[in-house]
């Protein structure tokens, strides 16, 4: 009988070669799955999840406000989860919400999240117009709570919520050097990755604007951004133009898909045996 392996932790068919992946907490190359909105997750479901693939999550991220529709205990419980897989919890883009109830409420708001064990705060502003500077004294606020500050930074005003390509063509897009400009400040404040929003560049669109790309990455540096990829098709896109490396926010059940792509393993036929890295 051959031989097994004595640690039943380790990757099975690890005799088979495979591009390399940091070992968490990674700095690139991190993947942000959606937790609960499109679909409910309980304990037992994440369980699941991290049990088999945790090593290729690196943060989960409730949606649209999903954590203040559960019970308290039902939050931590999905959090205490996450971190004993070495996974961030964010809370998603839900400030722009809680900014229209007041500052008392964005100061609660804070406090909340660190009680509950979040790590990461979101801060976006699809749908509200937020002055520069205010966004920089959010991200103070939130960093001088302990916790991580991710900015949401795009292009399309009135992103979120699924809107419709047409609708969102009516609101007009901004300037990408606008945007890029906005990113760089908020990097200077302390912000570690800033999340790109997907619409008005891969999503609810015509034609994809991939040449915005280019310009955030070049300017911002690929380990300060992660883009929204949720759909097969714009993660392949992603890793095949920028590598494995890149950083990628994608839903729970691509998770197995996206990995794949990055470990070179499988993928569609202008990937398949292409994706390959070199550590040294």
């Amino acid at each position: 009988m051959p031989d097994q392996d004595d640690n039943e932790n380790a990757r099975g068919f690890a005799f088979l070669r495979m591009n390399e992946r940091l070992p968490k907490p990674r700095k690139y190359g991190l993947t942000e799955i959606r937790g609960p909105y499109y679909s409910p997750m309980g304990k037992r479901y994440l369980a699941d999840i991290l049990e088999t693939v945790g090593e290729h999550v690196d943060s989960l991220k409730f949606a649209g406000g999903s954590f203040t529709l559960m019970p308290r205990q039902a939050v931590r419980e999905l959090i205490d989860l996450a971190h004993a897989h070495q996974v961030l919890v964010s809370t998603g883009g839900f400030m722009e919400f809680v900014l229209t109830r007041g500052r008392e409420a964005v100061l609660q708001y804070v406090r909340e999240c660190k009680n509950l064990g979040f790590d990461i705060i979101e801060i976006s502003a699809g749908f509200i117009t937020l002055p520069t500077d205010d966004w920089q004294r959010l991200i103070e606020l939130v960093r001088k709570s302990g916790l991580k500050a991710k900015p949401e930074i795009g292009i399309q005003f009135g992103a979120g919520g699924a809107t419709s390509a047409e609708e969102l063509e009516s609101e007009g897009t901004q300037d990408p050097e606008a945007m890029i400009a906005r990113g760089e400040r908020f990097i200077e404040a302390g912000a570690e990755v800033l999340m790109i929003e997907s619409e008005g560049i891969t999503e609810s669109v015509k034609t994809w604007r991939t040449g915005v790309v280019p310009k955030i990455i070049n300017k911002l540096g690929l380990e300060h951004v992660m883009f929204e990829a949720a759909d097969p098709a714009v993660f392949a896109w992603y890793v095949k133009n920028f590598g494995p490396d890149v950083n990628l926010f994608v839903d729970h059940s691509q998770i197995v898909q996206l990995e794949a792509l990055r470990r070179g393993i499988w993928g569609t036929k202008s990937l398949w045996g292409r994706v390959l890295t070199y550590r040294g």
